[in-house]
């Protein structure tokens, strides 16, 4: 008895050591559940975002290679019908080599692992060679969706040279310089900004999404053909200018729909991130100022037109002054307050009605007016970039985008654009020559180039 009440006594003095334990085991246990609920929280929260990101760019990616066709369909409208079908073709056929190109060398020519002359050039040579299937790339989106998202990037740069070439050149030789821009020259200018090279770390330039860097150096390649490769037949005869209609307007208008619509993923998809709040909400921004550029565009080409022309709207004119808004808003698409961005665009799209006109007084020939509207507006929209960012006019520590910054960006893309791609005009002219021959344009290059007509029952010239 006397034993029974002791053990009875000294499980009751340990009843609390017992509960104690048992307490601080479960609360053990409730830390580590706590810390791995935390951490898988975590872990969620990255693969959220990595998924978000690159959803962003392959949705972008979609919509912007669907610019290739609104390139196609405007370039075919803008043509004679007797050249409709060889515009299409080039199209079709620029859209495979850029992308060949940009995967064999172009890519990492863009986005190198390293630099020499001091950023101008990068040095990893070769094709792209993708990422690891099985882990989370470091850069927070999967790796084939940035060079997707790039790739498309660099077949809008070629579709602007070929509007503007037109219905003279060869496509041969036509396809051959798609490959040199595609491969060294486009990939070479990228690398100094979005590669982080020489004009990002000098010169603090800022270029969003590429009014210099894909629409300029587009533009500036093209301005050099249309001078290397001479104008149409019949399109200057003396100081008379003889205007050259388009074969189907309303083909040009859904081609210009097209490319409206493709440019959100072009300016929308380069914030590069749509995986928190910050990011979603400046892409939606991004849209939203990028359709007012293009409204603004419009509205004022519509207005200088019928001043310049006594009441009537150029329709082509219209077309291209929403072009031209758009390249000029995608240099900086989200800073700029709505107002501004159809400002703007307003004012590319009056630079673009003007400068067709000063095309024709130097016979420069531009059949869609890829220049005024890819050239003339990627540098206006280049620029303007300094004035949304404070308008500091030289660069400052705080690293801001600055006028003078902005315009040596402008100017070295414009002289080695310029040099390299009159090295490639000319050795194609001296080598198999680029231009068709007289009895091939007055024949049309659907018969003479490719055999095959877009309209055979109404061709007319």
């Amino acid at each position: 008895m006397g034993q029974s009440i002791g053990r009875w006594i000294r499980g009751a003095a340990l009843l609390p050591v017992a509960l104690t334990a048992g307490v601080l085991a479960y609360a053990q246990e409730d830390d580590v559940a706590t810390r791995l609920a935390a951490l898988e929280e975590t872990v969620n929260s990255s693969a959220s975002a990595y998924v978000d990101n690159s959803y962003l760019f392959l949705i972008g990616g979609i919509i912007v290679m669907f610019m290739a066709a609104g390139f196609c369909m405007l370039e075919a409208g803008l043509v004679r019908s007797k050249n409709a079908a060889m515009q299409s073709t080039k199209n079709v056929l620029l859209y495979a080599v850029a992308g060949l190109m940009f995967w064999v060398v172009g890519y990492n020519m863009a986005y190198p692992g390293t630099t020499i002359l001091n950023g101008l050039l990068g040095v990893t040579p070769g094709p792209w060679s993708g990422g690891d299937l099985s882990v989370m790339s470091e850069a927070g989106y999967a790796p084939a969706s940035d060079w997707f998202f790039q790739m498309v990037f660099v077949a809008t740069a070629a579709s602007i040279v070929s509007g503007t070439v037109a219905e003279r050149v060869k496509i041969w030789p036509f396809l051959i310089f798609t490959a040199v821009l595609t491969a060294v020259i486009y990939p070479i200018v990228v690398s100094w900004e979005w590669g982080g090279g020489y004009l990002d770390s000098a010169w603090a330039f800022s270029d969003f999404a590429g009014s210099t860097l894909v629409h300029s150096v587009g533009g500036w390649a093209a301005l050099v053909g249309a001078i290397i490769i001479g104008p149409r037949t019949g399109k200057y005869i003396g100081n008379v200018v003889h205007p050259m209609p388009g074969s189907n307007i309303p083909l040009a208008a859904l081609g210009t729909f097209i490319l409206w619509f493709g440019w959100f993923g072009f300016n929308g998809a380069s914030q590069l991130a749509a995986g928190t709040v910050a990011d979603i909400n400046s892409v939606a921004q991004i849209f939203a100022n990028t359709n007012m550029a293009a409204v603004g565009g419009t509205l004022f080409a519509m207005v200088t037109t019928a001043v310049l022309y006594k009441g009537k709207v150029d329709a082509t004119m219209v077309f291209n002054g929403a072009l031209a808004g758009l390249v000029s808003i995608t240099a900086e698409p989200l800073t700029p307050t709505m107002g501004q961005a159809v400002l703007i665009g307003g004012v590319g799209g009056v630079l673009a009605v003007l400068t067709v006109p000063l095309l024709d007084k130097f016979k420069i020939d531009d059949v869609v007016g890829a220049i005024p509207v890819h050239l003339v507006c990627g540098i206006w929209g280049t620029i303007i970039v300094a004035a949304t960012h404070g308008g500091a006019i030289m660069p400052n520590e705080a690293g801001d985008p600055s006028f003078v910054g902005q315009a040596v960006g402008v100017g070295l893309t414009a002289v080695f654009v310029v040099a390299a791609s009159t090295v490639v005009w000319l050795v194609l002219k001296f080598t198999m020559g680029v231009r068709c021959s007289l009895e091939a344009e007055e024949m049309g290059l659907d018969k003479a180039e490719i055999g095959l007509e877009a309209y055979p029952e109404f061709s007319r010239g």
